[in-house]
């Protein structure tokens, strides 16, 4: 049994007050049943609707972040300000695990899930999840640097993997890159072994999946059903419910 505003405002994505303020509205029911005290126990597996829409437990939580630059992506850290602090306080109760780190300075795509196994599949070698960045280099990007990133390339503690550099034809300052592994400054190095800087560094992709760029940086959002059911089928893993 659960209280039923913690329990409202896990389904339907609403601060605790918010699902209080809810409840003692009138405008929750549970088993078809209106419900206005917010302390009430409940079953989690009971239906549950709000202003009419049902709803469903979510075993675990899976969110999109767009992160902006000065953020770690860790859960905590001593120095700097994490990419949780970003969230609603309702999430932070959920043991949530970066899939996928971007540097301090780095934006864009990061998924946040409390999902252990494709948090672990999202980020294993095993899978070589494609991971697509748009790119701000110092010097212009050129034909020789796109070969170079197709071969593979020593960086001396590891040999990463053959990459797609896609070079802006008006502008080849900027270029996009697809890489598999996604280690330690991996697409930083990659460049510095063709002469050039990374200025911004942005991802746009992860294993097929694309950023809302509607967000905004520091913005945030659930996946939706559909997407979690592609990360799952692109991570082999066998469906199960989410409820």
């Amino acid at each position: 049994m659960e209280r039923l505003d913690k329990l409202v405002s896990s389904v339907f994505g609403l601060s605790r007050r918010e699902a209080q303020a809810a409840v003692r509205q009138g405008r929750v029911e549970v088993s078809g049943a209106p419900i206005r005290l917010p302390e009430t126990k409940v079953d989690p597996a009971a239906p549950i609707a709000l202003d009419g829409e049902e709803g469903a437990y979510a075993r675990y939580v899976y969110i999109m972040l767009d992160k902006p630059a000065g953020y770690v992506s860790a859960t905590e850290d001593s120095r700097d300000p994490t990419v949780l602090e970003l969230l609603p306080e309702l999430y932070l109760k959920r043991k949530l695990g970066v899939a996928g780190r971007l540097d301090k300075d780095a934006t864009g795509l990061l998924l946040l899930t409390d999902d252990g196994t494709l948090n672990h599949r999202l980020t294993s070698p095993r899978y070589h999840l494609d991971k697509r960045y748009d790119v701000r280099l110092d010097y212009p990007a050129r034909e020789k640097d796109v070969r170079v990133f197709a071969e593979g390339m020593d960086l001396g503690d590891f040999t990463a993997m053959p990459g797609l550099l896609e070079i802006d034809p008006l502008d080849p300052t900027h270029c996009f890159v697809t890489i598999r592994e996604g280690k330690f400054h991996q697409v930083k190095r990659m460049f510095e072994k063709c002469g050039r800087r990374v200025l911004a560094l942005r991802r746009v992709a992860m294993g097929g999946l694309l950023l809302d760029e509607a967000l905004g940086e520091g913005g945030f959002r659930l996946l939706t059903a559909q997407e979690i059911q592609y990360l799952t089928e692109k991570c082999a893993i066998k469906q199960e419910s989410q409820k």
